[in-house]
């Protein structure tokens, strides 16, 4: 299986990176839309390893995702005169790999911090494990606010405007790949016990506490690398775009797509994306009514009422319970 699997990863990668070659023909507006979508599905991925096949609840990812946004934003402006003097002898290839490595230093640093917070806090369980995964983002917000080397409360200009659509489709891809492989793997089956029933592992002698550090530490990582592609497509960054309003966007993707449902929490995280840029257009639509234009215009309310509306017709999520693996004959 994992060579299969192995071999559908570097298929993807090449078709990504055909599909990259030709982004230059699509809209700007089109063109960010589709690189959130991106960003948001290695976010909702990596928190499902949390949330859905783990069994905890944190309400902290946005958190991990700043600290990897600043860390590999602070890495690349460090490195931009070394970038300078390298791309008349590199070109294409020198750029790629630094940027390549301000993502690893940011997931790096981002599954650090996941460690740091993990050890202690994952002895808990339920709302007082989401409790202190919300604080620790609080903290970050704070700490970040008021650090002038990465620009406190004004925020962080990025040099450098380095991801484009094979650099986030490739990380999602990665994302994917990593977790499936966890997840489906023989010591990768310790964390579905985990969820299960957590008492009885305990009971049979599974080290429960290390199971949920590595998953928190793993989708902290992913979460980091999608800060740093965050941060170099924005190339602006303050704290306020990493609160806990953007934990409850990452948490009710992976809600909407299924606990524990890869396939779906990657639709949910690309409906989710859409749907509210869409509903921003269907506003200007001068076929509607002004009244209902006027409603469309802040997009949020219908939005909220199609969130409140499939939680009440499928509140598995939309792919809950579903298994999309083909049946052996």
């Amino acid at each position: 299986m994992f060579e299969r699997t192995k071999a559908t990863l570097l298929a993807t990668l090449a078709v990504i990176f055909v599909a990259s070659r030709f982004s230059g023909h699509i809209g700007p507006y089109y063109y960010d839309i589709i690189l959130s979508i991106g960003i948001n599905i290695i976010l909702a991925t990596s928190l499902n390893l949390v949330n859905g096949y783990t069994g905890q609840f944190s309400l902290g990812h946005a958190g991990f995702m700043s600290v990897g946004a600043y860390a590999a934003a602070s890495f690349t402006n460090l490195a931009l005169p070394v970038l300078s003097a390298l791309k008349p002898l590199g070109g294409f290839l020198s750029v790629s790999i630094y940027f390549g490595l301000a993502l690893f230093l940011g997931g790096l640093a981002a599954g650090m911090a996941g460690l740091l917070v993990g050890i202690p806090s994952l002895r808990l369980k339920g709302d007082y494990l989401a409790i202190v995964t919300l604080g620790f983002g609080e903290i970050i917000k704070v700490i970040i606010e008021n650090v002038d080397a990465v620009g406190g409360a004004r925020g962080l200009s990025v040099d450098g405007h380095y991801t484009n659509l094979f650099w986030v489709f490739a990380m999602a891809a990665l994302t994917i790949y990593v977790v499936l492989n966890l997840v489906n793997s023989t010591y990768g089956r310790g964390f579905l016990t985990v969820r299960d029933d957590e008492i009885a592992a305990e009971a049979m002698g599974i080290n429960t506490t290390k199971y949920k550090v590595l998953a928190f530490s793993v989708a902290a990582g992913f979460a980091g690398v999608a800060g740093g592609l965050y941060a170099h497509d924005k190339q602006f960054i303050t704290a306020d775009g990493f609160g806990f309003l953007k934990s409850v966007d990452i948490v009710t993707m992976v809600i909407l797509g299924g606990m524990g449902s890869t396939w779906g929490v990657v639709f949910a995280a690309s409906l989710l994306t859409i749907l509210p840029e869409w509903l921003r257009s269907l506003a200007d639509s001068p076929l509607l009514p002004h009244w209902l234009g006027g409603l469309l215009a802040n997009r949020m309310i219908p939005y909220s009422l199609l969130l409140i509306l499939l939680m009440l017709l499928r509140p598995q999520g939309l792919f809950g319970g579903i298994n999309l693996k083909r049946k052996k004959a």
